[in-house]
């Protein structure tokens, strides 16, 4: 992974974002300043504005991977000259547990950020291509009309009739939208040699459907940046959590879920597919469920195997081969 680290004079901001805000911590000579904007690009600009009269002309600045909501404040910031770092919330929350956080406010959160940035010094975050912000866009607002479209069906069952046939024209358009906007990501994949072939390494391995390639394109889009796959795995938040009494007892083991939501939602019916249909998978379903595994964890674990080979397939370049061993 390609990183490079900071020294401790550079100023460091902790930024905890959300969907209509963010508020900031500016961290110089172990002095915080704080303030609070609107996430667009009105407050984008704001915050560059205010770390100029702060006598700030280059920051690393630090906030938690949140999907949607911070990825465009994280561009405007690199595009103007500074280090951005984009940070799984699990270390962040680690690190607060190891200062004895209690209290969590936004305004205390983005100084808990601030305060993980200089102490860890986290690499460098590299803005995805202008193609794959577009597919990531075109991906996201396929998954958008769908959740529309089963809301909508939802409705028919309780809908007055007098708006019944709205309902259904509505639904008839969100198809037709959903097929259209498909049609742009398959034309955007095809138009890219380099998409195109992570396509057919992809469609390679049994139970990654062509409705789930776009979705792993688009937001898995730079294994570079991972050394391992048990680093993509945490990525995802796949990872097995385990609470542990005594010396002895073991408690309910459950999924860790802070990690990317989209990648975990794209692979669950790939896993319970690749059990029907994966010799692999299916010997390896039945091991577990012999060992007394409950169901949910199967799945989990399915999906991280599923996360293994397609790392392995797209690091390699190769296309998938159930007799291959990984180390």
């Amino acid at each position: 992974m390609l990183e490079r680290y900071f020294i401790m004079s550079v100023s460091v901001l902790g930024i905890d974002i959300a969907k209509q805000k963010f508020d900031v911590a500016l961290l110089v000579d172990g002095k915080t300043k704080n303030k609070s904007c609107k996430n667009s690009v009105e407050g984008f600009e704001t915050l560059v504005l205010w770390l100029e009269r702060q006598g700030i002309q280059k920051v690393h600045a630090c906030l938690e991977a949140t999907g949607n909501y911070g990825e465009d404040l994280a561009i405007y910031l690199y595009e103007a000259g500074h280090t951005v770092s984009i940070v799984n919330p699990a270390r962040i929350k680690g690190f607060g547990q190891s200062e004895l956080i209690r209290t969590k406010t936004d305004k205390i959160d983005a100084a808990l950020i601030a305060r993980f940035c200089l102490a860890m010094k986290p690499g460098e975050w590299i803005p995805p291509s202008p193609v794959i912000r577009s597919l990531r866009a075109l991906v996201r607002r396929v998954d958008s009309l769908i959740d529309m479209r089963s809301q909508e069906k939802n409705r028919i069952s309780t809908a007055h009739e007098s708006v019944i046939v709205l309902i259904k024209e509505h639904i008839t358009y969100l198809d037709q939208e959903i097929e259209k906007i498909r049609r742009q990501i398959a034309d955007l994949i095809d138009q890219n040699p380099s998409l195109k072939q992570k396509k057919v390494l992809l469609d390679s391995i049994p139970g990654i459907g062509k409705a789930t390639i776009p979705t792993l394109l688009a937001e898995l889009d730079d294994l570079d940046k991972f050394n391992h796959v048990r680093e993509v795995v945490a990525f995802i938040g796949l990872a097995p959590k385990e609470t542990l009494s005594g010396s002895s007892i073991k408690g309910k083991a459950r999924l860790c879920k802070i990690g990317h939501v989209r990648l975990r939602k794209a692979l669950y019916m790939p896993a319970l597919v690749s059990i029907q249909c994966n010799p692999v998978m299916i010997a390896f379903y039945n091991r577990l469920k012999e060992k007394g595994k409950n169901g949910k964890l199967i799945v989990c674990a399915i999906m991280r195997k599923l996360v293994h080979v397609i790392f392995g397939v797209l690091k390699s370049g190769k296309m998938y081969d159930p007799n291959f061993k990984q180390n």
